[in-house]
Order: C-alpha cells, then structure tokens, then sequence
C-alpha cells in the first residue's frame, strides 16, 4: 500500500517560535534604561539601522541570550497543529557557535519535531520544501520552496506581493488554503459573505472595484485606514485617514485584524467594520493583498477571492510612475513573480486588459452576482 502524500513545511526559529527581537529589546531597556523606552516598531528594517536600536545586536553574540530565549506564545500547539497537516523541518540561521544551544531548546521546546528534521544554516535558498515560514524577508524572496510564506513583522513591513500571515491561526488558514487548491474549486459567490479582488500592485483591483461597487446594490465596498497624507488621498480611494501612533495604538490592541506597510504608510482594517456591513444585510467587497485576504478568512467565514491578473510590461510601467521611493518601487517589482502562487490559491482569476468597466462585468457574471 502506497504511503499518502504528506507537504512538508520549514519553519524559522528567531521571531517565528522563539522571541528574538522582542526579547533583545526588553533585555536592552532593562539595561540601558531608554527614555522613552525601545519598541519593536523602531525595528523597521533588516540588519543595523545606525539609530538607538542597534544596541539589541550585542545580545545576539551571547549564548546565554540562545539559552533563555523565551518562546512565542501558542508556538508549542501551532507546531503541533502543523505536525498533523505536513511534516515539519527547521530551518534556522544562527552562528555556528551557537548551533548546539539552539538544537537543544527545540528538542526541549518542540517534540513534534524529529531531530533529523532540524537543519541550521543561513543558505535557507538550498533547503527544499513545500513551504517555507519565516520573517527574514530575504529568505523568503531567494526561497525554492514552492509556497514561500512571511510572517508579517515591523523588519519586513515593506514586503508586498508575496504570500503573508499575521500570526499562526492565519497560517494554519492558508495551509489549508493551498491544500483545497489542488482540488475543486468555488463555481460561485455564496451570499451573504466577503468579496476580495486581490492582485499584484498595478493590476487595477481598486478601479475595478469602484465599478462593481456602482453596478452591485447588494454590495457595500469597506474602508480601510491608512497613515498615508490625508491631502494625497482622491475622493473615490477606499481609506480613512489616521495617524501613525494612532496606527501602531490600534494596531497593538488589536483592533486592525489585518495591516501593513507600503512605502511608509500604513494600511489596516477593523473587524467591526466588516461585522456592521454584514449586520446590515449586505455583502463585503473589499481589495487587498494577499495577506489581508488570509486576514479575513482566518476571521470570517464565506469568504471568495478573486485574482486580477494583468500583462507583466504594464504592472512594472505602473509600479514606475508611482509617487513612491525607489525602495518601495523595486519590492514591488521583485514580487510581481510571487504573485503566480497568490493565482493559484484564489478562487477565480481574471485578465484585465485596461477595461476596467468590462473586468467588473466579468466577475459578476463569472461569479453570478447581483
């Protein structure tokens, strides 16, 4: 009898199972006594930043920091819960001085996992699996895995395109996801529910959005929120302006189910809003990333994707001219490939060729909406 097809999953270590950054910091403040106090959202960036911040990289050279690492709350039933869907590897980067410590606190920590599961090293490129789950967004671009998958942390907030979680329930989601996308998928939308266009930045989501929101009376579009300046936002875009501390505030008590970053500016929406539409008999149609939409299905139930594809020379003259930095223009070109795999797990998907009015027509007849 042949043995059933298993996925296997890699999993990071630092800031995944185990607190790295969080725990520097707070070793670090209780140290140096900073005034105000070192937050993780001064963390915006990969590797030394030349600010106040820097200081948390003394820790990572002492072993006594590898052997008291604390880990992440609900990491032990999250492993457990994946050990059941895919065979679980490790694949963590750490000094070579280090490598015995870390072997034994995830023998310690971790059981689900066998120990010739466990592989240290930072060519995370050469590891092969069928998904890959990590916060260093530069592993997760040089990935071969074939569902590469970020865990959403301030360091790689600028990240866009690519497959993204916010925490392990969302994960768990969007296995489960890509699991059910091998077989049959969704034939219509089922109300009442949420609708999300999802695409790669420049595939006209949010113009094709304005239009179905125009032609579907038993749809109500969702606002979300941004930090972007409230003079740059046009009367038509789907946002509520809001201030960066009032972003991180709303963000940290939880009340944003689903954000990130783009070039600076904050993006996030409330569970409540979806609730009050829903509530009022209407259906959801929203436009967000990839990330945003295993947000919602992690919190909602019956909820479609569908996909907007569009001509690779027109996404990357789009990204071009937007009023954007250079750095941000340049993840979000980088990501254009990985949005293939975003296709493959959504419900539908659609070509927009620069019609808007006909790709709005499109799905709702692909979907059968009224």
């Amino acid at each position: 009898m042949s043995q059933r097809f298993r996925m296997s999953t890699a999993l990071d270590v630092d800031d995944l199972l185990m607190e790295c950054i969080p725990y520097a910091i707070k070793l670090a403040n209780e140290k140096y006594k900073f005034d105000p106090p070192l937050t993780i959202h001064e963390v915006d960036h990969w590797g030394k930043l030349g600010t106040r911040a820097d200081v948390i990289f003394e820790y990572f050279n002492d072993p006594e920091f590898y052997k008291n690492q604390p880990v992440i709350q609900g990491a032990k039933e999250f492993v457990h819960k994946l050990s059941q869907l895919t065979e679980v590897f490790i694949s963590t980067s750490i000094p070579p001085e280090f490598m015995g410590i870390r072997a034994k606190r995830i023998m310690e920590e971790f059981p689900d996992i066998p120990p010739s599961n466990i592989y240290m090293g930072s060519r995370k490129d050469k590891i092969t699996t069928d998904i890959l789950f990590d916060d260093g967004m530069h592993n997760v671009f040089k990935s071969n895995a074939a569902y590469p998958i970020l865990m959403r942390r301030p360091w790689n907030s600028k990240a866009t395109g690519m497959l993204a979680v916010n925490n392990y329930d969302e994960f768990l989601k969007l296995v489960e996801v890509i699991t059910k996308s091998y077989s049959a998928k969704k034939d219509e939308f089922k109300a009442p529910g949420i609708l999300i266009l999802v695409g790669p930045s420049g595939s006209g989501k949010t113009k094709i959005a304005s239009h179905m929101a125009t032609k579907l009376k038993t749809f109500e579009k969702l606002i979300s929120y941004t930090t972007k300046d409230e003079t740059a936002l046009k009367p038509n875009d789907w946002y509520q302006y809001i201030t960066l501390e009032e972003f991180h505030r709303m963000q940290d008590n939880g009340e944003l189910f689903e954000s990130t970053m783009y070039a600076g500016h904050g993006y996030g929406s409330k569970r409540k809003d979806i609730s009050k539409i829903i509530n009022r008999g209407k259906n959801v149609l929203v436009t967000m990333d990839i990330c945003g939409a295993m947000s919602v299905m992690t919190n909602f139930p019956n909820v479609t994707t569908v996909y907007i594809k569009r001509d690779r020379k027109v996404l990357i003259e789009s990204i071009l001219k937007k009023d954007t930095t250079i750095e941000d223009k340049v993840n979000r070109i980088i990501s254009i490939d990985s949005e293939k795999q975003n296709q493959d797990i959504c419900d539908f998907t659609i070509t927009n060729t620069g019609d808007y009015e006909a790709a709005a027509k499109e799905i709702i007849s692909l979907l059968k909406l009224k």
